[in-house]
């Protein structure tokens, strides 16, 4: 599998890397993150992209302003999409075709190609416009999936929390995980 990981700037970029952490070594990723998502993981996290991923050989990483990368052509085969965590600005450009940079370029390459797409908005309240923005979006077969704790799998920790969210994308993405207590 091939897939996308598209990190936008919104807080929580943390749980964007903590998910590619965790993807399984024989999935081919290619990461983004936006010019925003780099300064909020040094606000939030102190920490550099060039110094998350050096120990991984499955990762290419893309500078969101490259626009004739690999991902950006429908004609290289990426399998899925997810853009975690999608900033509302993010949202809005998906949802109206702008594609003025490499993560809105390759959602909507992917959209067009008719591939797996997924969302994660991580806002809190949404407004009106956003609401709108994820409906549009999924009307086009866009998965809309925030990260909403389920309190079944008796989560204690915050590690529990995000593993059971990220277990989640995982279970979208049908990419085979034990991240969460499932219900029985």
């Amino acid at each position: 599998m091939k897939l996308t990981v598209a990190i936008s700037g919104a807080s929580g970029v943390n749980l964007a890397i903590k998910f590619v952490k965790l993807i399984p070594k024989d999935i081919e990723l290619f990461v983004v993150f936006s010019k925003s998502a780099k300064k909020a993981l040094s606000l939030e996290n102190k920490l550099k992209v060039k110094d998350i991923f050096k120990d991984f050989n499955n990762i290419t990483i893309f500078k969101d302003e490259n626009i004739g990368a690999s991902i950006a052509s429908g004609s290289f085969k990426i399998d899925k999409m997810i853009i975690i965590p999608c900033s509302s600005n993010t949202l809005a450009k998906c949802a109206y075709g702008i594609a003025d940079s490499l993560i809105t370029r390759a959602f909507s390459v992917m959209l067009k190609e008719k591939r797996e797409i997924i969302v994660v908005p991580r806002e809190l309240p949404l407004n009106t416009i956003m609401l709108e923005n994820m409906l549009k979006l999924s009307n086009l077969g866009v998965v809309i999936a925030p990260p909403i704790l389920g309190y079944y799998s008796n989560q204690q920790t915050l590690e529990d929390m995000e593993n059971f969210i990220i277990g989640k994308w995982m279970d979208l993405l049908k990419i085979d995980n034990t991240l969460y207590k499932r219900w029985k």
